[in-house]
C-alpha cells in the first residue's frame, strides 16, 4: 500500500473517531459507486452528513481544504444524493449536508482535526 493511501486511511480513522466523539453515528465508510467514493457518511439527529476527509502531514503545500474546488464539491453533492437514494431508510427525514474534515499532522492518530460543516 502506498504512503499516501496509508496516510489517507489513517486520517479517515481519525476523522471517524472525531465524529463519534462529537455525537455522530458513522453509518458508512468508503462507499463506492460508478461515479466515485464517499469517505464517511454519518448521522446526528436529523442531520445526514457526507464527509470528505483530507489528510496532510503539514501545511507546506497549503491547507487541506484548498483541495476542495467547485468541481469536487459538485461531485460530492452528486454522490451524496446517490448515497441517499441507495439508502432511503437512513436518509428519510434527515437534512442532507456535505462536510469536510481536515486532518493535519505527522501522526494522523494525534493530528489536528478541523470540521467544516455545510460546504457547497
Amino acid at each position: 500500500m502506498s504512503h499516501n493511501l496509508t496516510l489517507g486511511r489513517a486520517g479517515e480513522e481519525r476523522a471517524a473517531e472525531h465524529l463519534i466523539a462529537d455525537g455522530y453515528d458513522v453509518v458508512d465508510r468508503n462507499w463506492r459507486c460508478s461515479d466515485g467514493e464517499l469517505d464517511i457518511v454519518a448521522v446526528r439527529g436529523r442531520e445526514l452528513a457526507v464527509i470528505e476527509v483530507k489528510t496532510r502531514t503539514s501545511r507546506r503545500y497549503g491547507h487541506p481544504f484548498e483541495a476542495l474546488d467547485d468541481r469536487k464539491t459538485i461531485r460530492l453533492w452528486k454522490l451524496a444524493h446517490m448515497w441517499a437514494r441507495a439508502h432511503p431508510g437512513a436518509a428519510r427525514g434527515r437534512r442532507l449536508r456535505v462536510d469536510a474534515i481536515a486532518v493535519t499532522g505527522a501522526d494522523p492518530s494525534r493530528a489536528a482535526v478541523e470540521h467544516l460543516r455545510g460546504i457547497g
